[in-house]
């Protein structure tokens, strides 16, 4: 069942933590790769991808799993676990204890929970659909912000985007008396957006794995977010606009201008 899964996940997604934070613990003996700018994996991703795979696997073997070091595994129960090991890896081979562990699911092309845990704060932020969504087991809401220029909006940014886009909005951001935050992940900086520390936020493009569980979490939270396709995003991704329920209609009216 679907309410089994969720508490499953988010115990997963602590112990996946719990293991990337002893890597992060000893950041010098890492071995990193580069797949572009800003865009890292490293032996921790890696392995702690494998744990959580291996995790679903034990517990629920006939469900697919997506994530972003590894091949997709198909499954035949219709759900799909959305895996993002440490989204942030370039903080995290930086030293710079902002990232976390994302873990979705969908069902049958209908979203179901997502849980995103930051070890470095022992922060879990996680929502099952229907029932709200929480910080440490706490309810936590979106911003009740009603202008771009009462609050921050998180920017993501990424090789896929185009800089026009990107230079765009943080120009609109700004004209409008704003201000724009970015801490290089784009899971956390969701999470921000549901918790109400954020008013938002923006990114062009995004694959599923770092947006899917924040868009959940968003939306039982409170904010409004711009249309998901959430089977055929699981392998497109999809462009992400986020805002309190007060400030979305603003930042849309924003995005529509400077994003494709």
């Amino acid at each position: 069942m679907s309410q089994d899964r969720y508490v499953f996940a988010i115990d997963l997604a602590r112990r996946a933590g719990a293991y990337a934070l002893e890597y992060f613990r000893k950041i010098e003996t890492l071995t990193v790769e580069s797949k572009g700018h800003q865009d890292m994996v490293s032996e921790a991703d890696k392995d702690t991808e494998i744990l959580v795979r291996e995790g679903i696997a034990l517990e629920y073997p006939d469900d697919g799993i997506v994530g972003e070091e590894y091949d997709p595994v198909e499954g035949t129960s219709g759900y799909t676990w959305i895996i993002d090991p440490i989204d942030g890896t370039a903080n995290f081979v930086a030293g710079i204890p902002q990232w976390c562990v994302i873990i979705a699911c969908v069902k049958d092309g209908h979203k179901e929970f997502g849980v995103i845990y930051d070890p470095c704060a022992d922060e879990c932020f996680a929502a099952h659909v229907g029932f709200g969504a929480v910080l440490n087991g706490k309810a936590i809401h979106a911003s009740s912000s009603d202008s771009l220029s009462r609050g921050s909006i998180g920017l993501g940014f990424n090789a896929r985007a185009r800089k026009d886009g990107v230079k765009e909005t943080v120009s609109g951001i700004l004209d409008a008396g704003g201000v724009f935050f970015r801490n290089a992940s784009g899971g956390l900086m969701l999470a921000y957006a549901a918790s109400g520390r954020l008013i938002g936020y923006v990114e062009e493009h995004m694959n599923a794995w770092d947006c899917f569980a924040g868009l959940i979490i968003a939306a039982e939270a409170g904010a409004l977010h711009d249309p998901v396709d959430w089977q055929e995003g699981i392998y497109q991704g999809a462009k992400i606009v986020v805002g309190g329920p007060n400030v979305y209609q603003e930042i849309k009216a924003l995005t529509d201008k400077t994003y494709r």
